[in-house]
């Protein structure tokens, strides 16, 4: 029984005791196909369920005691082929009930598990809520409080327990059974753009090329052309298969080149043959999904002067099965110079493509990364249009860099020199390094003069926790040219005035201003910006401690672009655990940071441990914005006492058109609001009552940006940040 590409059979047992059933299931990409069941060399109806909204399939057959041996065929193109072979034995059978219990069992010691996990931290949470605001005395309306925050603090557990990880393949085919959605197969539009889809071939396998160009042939929009540009294959195969189809449709166009000249010329030559509108790029051996054109003639249909299109991805490994989904962002220039986040699939109009003189030579390995990064300069972010829907697979095959991006390290090299070409096109000095751990990049901006930074740090006593931040600032920054503000709002403790006085003395560039009002961290930070000296503020925790010593170096370079609003950082816990690396809108009811606990040392998926991403938010802990920019939005919003204020104000700045972004390649320690306490925990407090006001002020105001987050995705679960939601 041989190996075929087109279907794969995930499971197939004989199950039950005393009535045996066989069932089989799996996934099949053919269109059109079915299967014949023998059983002892006799015909049987079995109950065949294709999934029409994917690949996947299920078949069924209630056996007898006295049946023995089970054949199931593949019948498809007038042929039949040999795909499963099962023998019903007592001894098999009892052997999958055995393996059903075990399941059973597992799956029932993980509830147990989560369970015991949801308890431990509902109430090891409470246990240091008491511990800290009451030091373990429980009066009876105490004790009737914690056990309602106890509850709520198992309803937040449990949420992030109810979602896939999509970085798992099981759990992620899991999601596509149940999210993909049916496609309408005969579109209509009133505007049929010709696409032109251009592909450089050099020898690939006969079943990749074939499955490659049969992928675009059978697209539910047909008004596309295919233009092959044969890189002077010698593999035979290759050539007959572009022979075959050149002949099989006329939409297939094959230029024969001389001489291997490598991707670009290769490209540039499908490219010379191309007459549609828009071009597509694809590789020899990666698939198209069917419905992929027809979502970008759609968006197209409600706005025609879109120049450029790109869709989510994944990638199929040599099984056929999918994994590594990647949910894109929408555009977002500088998560593009940390890394070609566009990849796959994008269509791009071909005036422009033409007017910047298609693909370069030398950039071979990043040609792709090279060629978006001097389209996007010819149009405008309005012209840019990211389909949330993953409708390209890129193939795993052994060698590629869907495979591993290791096997092509020239690729990366090539992709720094296209980052800093970009830069010197658009008049920026900056220098661009790979990250040392990550194919990614990390862009450092460079100025002649250091421009004047103040560092605004509101306190309220906590001498010790301020000293801590104040300590690392003044030993390890780096930048000379900064003055550090202390707002002080009603401190009492003589070691609080102690401290003023010692910092006083000490650095020239250290003042304090009193704020002696009812706490209200955007009044205080309005004031501080006002007096403040500084062409760029920072807005810095007195709970913070500087771990990068150049980072003021690096966010100037950031904060100085005229693009960029926010700049923020990645903070660590004490235990060295992310607590900041971005905010994402929507989830836990407005927004929330992102990966919340993961190690120091991970990289995150597709870099975003390592390199800047933008984001939505940044937090206030750690935010650094020109003194111009904060101004213009008007400053921190005063009715947001507490809670929220700094994702207002970037969403403000979102608002005039600018990006906020995080450099994670800048690190703090942020102990996290120690002097203030937690104002969500105790629902009968007046801190609670103020938290509710702002969360609603938040969601009248913003409501409708807030659910539809623009650098994040909206395949991704609002429970919890780059997961998926297993119920819809």
């Amino acid at each position: 029984m041989k190996t075929l590409d087109y279907i794969n059979v995930r499971d197939a047992q004989v199950h039950g005791l005393v009535n045996p059933t066989f069932i089989m299931y799996g996934n099949c990409s053919l269109k059109d196909y079915s299967f014949e069941v023998t059983v002892d060399g006799k015909k049987r109806e079995a109950r065949f369920l294709p999934d029409l909204a994917s690949d996947n399939y299920e078949l069924t057959l209630s056996l007898s005691k006295d049946d023995s041996k089970v054949k199931v065929y593949l019948i498809h193109d007038d042929q039949k082929e040999l795909v499963c072979v099962r023998k019903n034995t007592l001894m098999k059978r009892i052997k999958s009930k055995i393996r059903t219990l075990l399941q059973k069992t597992a799956r029932k010691t993980k509830e147990t598990n989560n369970k015991v996990k949801v308890n431990t931290y509902a109430i090891g949470k409470e246990v240091k809520y008491i511990a800290k605001e009451y030091h373990f005395v429980l009066t009876p309306n105490r004790l009737k409080q914690s056990k309602r925050r106890i509850k709520e603090n198992k309803k937040t557990k449990n949420k992030f327990l109810d979602v896939y990880n999509f970085l798992n393949q099981k759990e992620y085919l899991l999601w596509l059974e149940k999210n993909e959605k049916p496609f309408e197969e005969h579109p209509q539009f009133a505007y049929n753009p010709l696409i032109s889809i251009c592909i450089p071939v050099y020898n690939v396998e006969r079943k990749y090329l074939a499955e490659c160009l049969d992928s675009i042939l059978n697209q539910t929009y047909q008004n596309f052309e295919i233009c092959l540009s044969n890189d002077c294959s010698t593999l035979q195969e290759t050539i007959d298969t572009l022979n075959e189809y050149e002949k099989k449709d006329s939409r297939i166009k094959v230029h024969h080149r001389k001489e291997n000249g490598h991707i670009s010329k290769a490209t540039n030559d499908a490219l010379n043959i191309a007459s549609g509108e828009f071009i597509g790029l694809m590789d020899n051996d990666d698939l198209l999904a069917r419905n992929a054109l027809a979502e970008c003639v759609a968006v197209l249909n409600k706005n025609k002067e879109l120049d450029f299109i790109y869709t989510d991805e994944d990638k199929m490994d040599m099984k056929g099965l999918r994994r590594d989904p990647h949910f894109k962002s929408d555009y977002a220039p500088d998560s593009l110079l940390g890394s070609n986040y566009i990849c796959h699939f994008e269509i791009m109009r071909k005036s422009i493509v033409d007017e910047i003189g298609g693909f370069r030579v030398g950039y071979e390995g990043a040609q792709d990364y090279d060629i978006f990064l001097r389209f996007l300069e010819k149009t405008t972010p309005e012209r840019v249009y990211h389909i949330p829907k993953i409708l390209y697979h890129w193939r795993m095959i052994e060698g590629s860099t869907a495979a591993t991006i290791d096997s092509k390290g020239y690729a990366v090299e090539k992709g720094r020199m296209a980052v800093e070409d970009a830069l010197k096109r658009r008049g920026i000095k900056a220098k661009v390094t790979v990250h040392p751990r990550v194919p990614y990049y990390l862009v450092r901006y460079e100025y002649e003069t250091e421009p004047m930074v103040s560092i605004i740090i509101p306190t309220k006593d906590y001498a010790d926790i301020t000293e801590q931040c104040l300590k690392s600032l003044f030993e390890k920054t780096t930048y000379k040219n900064y003055e550090v503000i202390l707002m002080n709002n009603n401190s009492e403790k003589k070691e609080t005035f102690d401290l003023f006085k010692k910092y006083q003395n000490k650095y020239s560039n250290f003042r304090v201003i009193d704020a002696n009002y009812e706490f209200n961290y955007s009044k205080i930070n309005n004031q501080a910006v006002q007096a403040a000296k500084g062409e760029y503020i920072v807005l810095l925790n007195n709970d913070t401690e500087i771990i990068t010593p150049h980072w003021l170096q690096v966010m100037v370079g950031y904060a100085m672009q005229p693009h960029i609003g926010a700049v923020g950082a990645k903070l660590l816990y004490p235990d060295n655990t992310v607590q900041h690396a971005g905010i994402i809108l929507g989830i836990g009811g407005i927004a929330q940071h992102c990966f919340i606990d993961n190690p120091r040392e991970d990289v995150g998926f597709y870099g975003r441990l390592s390199v800047p991403f933008n984001y939505s938010a940044v937090t206030a802990a750690c935010l650094m914005v020109s003194k111009e920019k904060y101004l213009e939005v008007n400053g921190l919003e005063e009715e947001l006492q507490v809670a929220f204020n700094d994702v207002d104000f970037n969403l403000k700045l979102l608002k005039q058109g600018y990006y906020n972004i995080c450099l994670n390649q800048v690190e703090l320690y942020h102990y996290e609001s120690k002097s203030r306490g937690d104002d969500t925990v105790d629902t009968n407090s007046a801190k609670y009552r103020r938290f509710v006001q702002e969360h609603d002020y938040m969601k009248d105001k913003w409501g409708y940006m807030l659910y539809s987050d623009r650098f994040y995705n909206p395949n991704l679960s609002l429970k919890k940040a780059f997961v998926l939601d297993k119920k819809n």
